[in-house]
């Protein structure tokens, strides 16, 4: 038996038209009731086990996030009672069919879904988990779709080992290298001469942070990439120039911090200043949502495992 005191915490556990409840009986094998707060399984005993933990795992991320999608479900089923889903048949999120973009794992989909239900959606976790390229997509479809005029891609100019007056060329050409990453993504969703007229006619824009200052964009996708290399300020800086009708992402990876050791990362401090907001949603992608080459995984958790002593002196 489990309890569910808060009644707010169902709709998100057994899913739309009890979606998960289904995914979950036909999976296992059992049956589930919920009654005056309780949820009740009955079935074999090996069964009844699995199921029960997955349920706990559930409302356990219920708890945490508030969404669950049923990718996510699926994924539990598989890693708890070792059998395949057939993923082809769950009602995967899918951005641009075309090019084949959607959520490749369970914590992707979450993101994604995120974005979709919220004005301002804070995404943490490793490289190569997707947290730019989905937003970037996400943005495309939203400007296809005329839910808003304009996209803005942002990115901090801070430097990594290199200064950027050591760069050759003018001031745009220097700070060409640090929005280089935002345009890889938006040309996989984007024909290059369809990019070039569109950021001709401001439709697209893809500059520093710094550049933000002074502005109020309404009807506008924005994305700040890299936000664990903001100050305080800068944070604050960025997040109130949302205008009506705007969405924002802030995605960041705080074990590729580059700011001074006395500065402060603006993306921790906000996800720890913001968290009682409502309306705001913070997701965390993991090691599992690598979707990279396949080394990619084992390059993080090497990482992870021995951390260089610079690491811990400059992140602790």
């Amino acid at each position: 038996m489990i309890s569910l005191a808060e009644p707010h915490l169902a709709l998100p556990l057994f899913g739309a038209r009890d979606q998960h409840l289904r995914m979950i009986r036909d999976c296992l094998g059992v049956s589930i009731t919920h009654r005056n707060g309780e949820i009740r399984v009955r079935g074999a005993d090996p069964a009844v086990v699995q199921a029960t933990e997955v349920l706990e795992q559930l409302k356990d991320s219920a708890e945490r996030q508030g969404t669950i999608t049923p990718l996510e479900v699926s994924h539990l089923l598989e890693r708890i009672s070792g059998k395949t889903q057939h993923l082809t048949e769950l009602p995967i999120d899918v951005i641009d069919a075309a090019r084949k973009i959607q959520p490749r794992s369970a914590g992707q989909d979450r993101y994604v879904q995120a974005i979709r239900n919220h004005d301002l959606t804070f995404a943490v976790g490793p490289a190569g988990t997707g947290k730019t390229y989905l937003a970037v997509a996400l943005s495309v479809e939203a400007l296809k779709q005329q839910r808003v005029r304009k996209i803005v891609l942002v990115r901090p100019a801070v430097e990594a080992g290199e200064h950027l007056g050591f760069l050759p060329g003018d001031m745009q050409s220097k700070i060409n290298p640090y929005l280089r990453p935002l345009l890889d993504a938006l040309r996989e969703m984007i024909d290059h001469d369809q990019i070039r007229q569109l950021m001709e006619q401001q439709v697209i824009e893809v500059l520093p942070l710094a550049y933000m200052r002074g502005r109020t964009l309404n009807d506008a996708f924005i994305i700040l990439d890299e936000a664990q290399n903001t100050t305080i300020s800068q944070m604050k800086m960025f997040l109130t120039r949302m205008g009506e009708h705007s969405k924002i992402v802030v995605s960041g990876d705080m074990t590729q911090v580059d700011l001074p050791t006395s500065s402060r990362s603006g993306l921790t401090d906000a996800l720890s200043r913001l968290k009682n907001i409502p309306g705001i949603s913070r997701i965390r992608l993991q090691k599992s949502d690598i979707v990279r080459h396949r080394l990619v995984q084992e390059i993080v958790q090497a990482y992870e495992d021995q951390p260089s002593r610079h690491q811990n002196k400059k992140y602790r």
